[in-house]
């Protein structure tokens, strides 16, 4: 039986108007998108502001976005690439040179790899910022636990080799007999699972990737947490510094007992003091000119602060790690030595091997 037209088409309009009333009623009941719930379902802020920092283009891979690679983070990758090279070199002679096997090797051997893992620390990190996108909370943690590794043995091999120099003056009948391999690989392990410790506390609950309001410029590390790292800072600092001032004075009174002794050499022991106190004060100095800006930093600073003051302050505190071989690894003569050896297989004729004296400190 044929059906009305006019009843026809009413009925198809009716029940378009019905789909459209469900869509609409649809529509209104799904919930609007929130800036706040898309934020908080990432761990990184939307700002930028760490001294191993998380970068603007890391915060924005967390929101979705693109963005350009940091000049700054370049820097400090390039600067890691450098002092893993560099430390690497030293670690390779003191490894393949037999003779190289005293304490006072050991204990630039354990600065060289601190400063080496620092190096890697700062490459791992770059990685972790700008390949892994978005990076997992872990993987966060745990770069940033390797770099406070890094840093913390770098700084306590520092103050050891600063203690062994004040032992070798204040002892120098029984030092030898005093401080023995073994005494010295033992103290060596005890410092670096501490600073194991230390670069563990990340991810056993010191960061703020759950409030990001306490986050320091040390991200993920809150600021509380990083006041007391600066603290420690400052107290081995001055440490160091009451040690470098007690090793002054006895190289001085040394120097000044071998002039009354021997008054024909009087002249070479005040010239070698005097080359002794210089190179207190450059290694003190450049100590403190790295690292003592960021220090102060992270104790009163905190995320609010612009990412730049923290960049700035925090390439100087790791170009330390790029002078460190100098002042203690390529300036000894028995590494000297090893360095021609194995770059040219000789020693040049012009090569001095005098032996150290207790005024050359």
């Amino acid at each position: 039986m044929l059906h009305n037209p006019a009843a026809a088409a009413a009925a198809m309009e009716e029940q378009l108007r019905q789909q459209q009333l469900l869509v609409l009623l649809n529509a209104s009941s799904r919930p609007f998108p929130s800036s706040s719930n898309s934020s908080s379902s990432s761990i990184w802020p939307p700002n930028s502001s760490a001294s191993e920092p998380v970068t603007a283009a890391a915060a924005a891979a967390a929101g979705g976005g693109g963005g350009a690679v940091s000049p700054w983070d370049i820097a400090l990758c390039a600067t890691g690439t450098a002092v893993a090279c560099e430390n690497a070199l030293v670690l390779a002679v003191l490894f393949y040179t037999p003779s190289l096997r005293a304490p006072m090797f050991l204990l630039i051997g354990s600065l060289a790899l601190a400063d080496l893992l620092a190096g890697l620390g700062l490459v791992v990190n770059f990685t972790v910022q700008y390949l892994l996108q978005p990076p997992s909370a872990a993987v966060a943690l745990s770069a940033a636990g390797l770099l406070l590794t890094a840093f913390s043995a770098s700084v306590c091999s520092l103050l050891a080799i600063t203690v062994d120099r004040y032992l070798s003056l204040y002892n120098a009948l029984t030092y030898h007999t005093e401080r023995t391999l073994t005494f010295t690989c033992a103290m060596l392990l005890l410092m670096w699972l501490l600073c194991l410790g230390v670069g563990l506390l990340p991810l056993l609950g010191w960061n703020c990737l759950r409030d990001q309001a306490t986050c320091s410029v040390l991200r993920p590390v809150t600021k509380d947490n990083a006041a007391v790292l600066a603290a420690t800072f400052l107290l081995l600092f001055a440490l160091m510094l009451q040690l470098y001032l007690q090793i002054c004075k006895i190289a001085f009174r040394h120097a000044q007992q071998i002039a009354v002794q021997h008054q024909f050499i009087a002249t070479a022991q005040v010239t070698s003091t005097r080359k002794g106190l210089s190179t207190l004060s450059f290694i003190l100095g450049t100590f403190a000119l790295c690292w003592m800006p960021f220090a102060i930093y992270s104790l009163v600073a905190d995320s609010s602060y612009p990412a730049v003051y923290t960049y700035s302050l925090a390439l100087p505190a790791t170009c330390n790690s790029l002078i460190n071989p100098v002042i203690y690894a390529f300036r000894n003569p028995d590494i000297q030595k090893s360095l021609w050896l194995a770059c040219c297989g000789c020693i040049p004729s012009t090569f001095s091997s005098r032996p150290r004296t207790s005024s050359d400190v």
